[in-house]
């Protein structure tokens, strides 16, 4: 299944209410579910992005019904990327010429 980094900022009504992003988060678990993501790790961090999601969809359009979904409650916006594993960078470059 494809990999996805998202890499995620609060806006101004997020960190309004970042006492509760843990339990934001708990919940969103059950949004993936939906869409058939699966997060497989979620880091808050310190620097430009405030949080970085490392995820499983099934395709491109599963990861971004879910992070639209998501971003709808008002609380954060995304900025996404597909990630290739060691396996899949591999074939990658055997198609090169």
């Amino acid at each position: 299944m494809p990999n996805y980094v998202a890499l995620i900022n609060w806006t101004d009504q997020g960190i309004r209410n970042v006492r509760d992003t843990v339990e934001r988060y708990d919940r969103s678990t059950e949004l993936a579910e939906k869409h058939g993501v699966r997060f497989e790790q979620i880091y808050w961090t310190v620097g430009p992005y405030d949080i970085v999601a490392i995820a499983e969809a099934p395709d491109v359009e599963s990861i971004t019904a879910f992070l639209l979904e998501l971003g709808s409650a008002g609380n954060l916006r995304t900025t996404t990327l597909q990630a290739y594993n060691r396996e899949e960078m591999s074939s990658i470059l055997e198609r090169l010429g």
